[in-house]
């Protein structure tokens, strides 16, 4: 089993998607890692050699990612509340940040809508 980043990868997936498990690695940069560790993007997990491990942990160690990766964006949130911008007030109240309108949507911010029993 790979162990990247402190994350078990799945054995039976290619391993430019298993690198995508990893908080902060997406598509795009999965294959940017790959090449630069010079690994084939259509080898499963469970097939990579311990020499190709240590490559593609090598260029993974380079990035930020994970605990690092998630300290930042709340400390960035965390930021915008205290300065109390437009942004930060709508992550306080747990609402859309990024301009959403919220009369009918944003179940996914604002939680499950609970109905008024009698309400005429």
């Amino acid at each position: 089993m790979a162990r990247i980043a402190g994350i078990d990868l799945p054995r039976e997936k290619r391993i430019v998607i298993g690198l995508t498990y990893i908080y902060g690695i997406g598509q795009s940069t999965s294959a940017e890692i790959l090449a630069k560790a010079g690994v084939s993007e259509d080898v499963r997990v469970r097939d990579l050699t311990p020499d190709q491990e240590d490559k593609i942990r090598e260029v993974v160690d380079s990035y930020k990612i994970e605990g690092d990766l998630r300290r930042e964006v709340s400390m960035n949130i965390k930021k915008l509340q205290e300065i109390g911008s437009y942004r930060g007030i709508r992550h306080r109240r747990g609402l859309p940040v990024r301009g959403q309108h919220t009369k009918n949507n944003a179940r996914t911010r604002k939680g499950k809508k609970t109905t008024m029993a009698g309400k005429k």
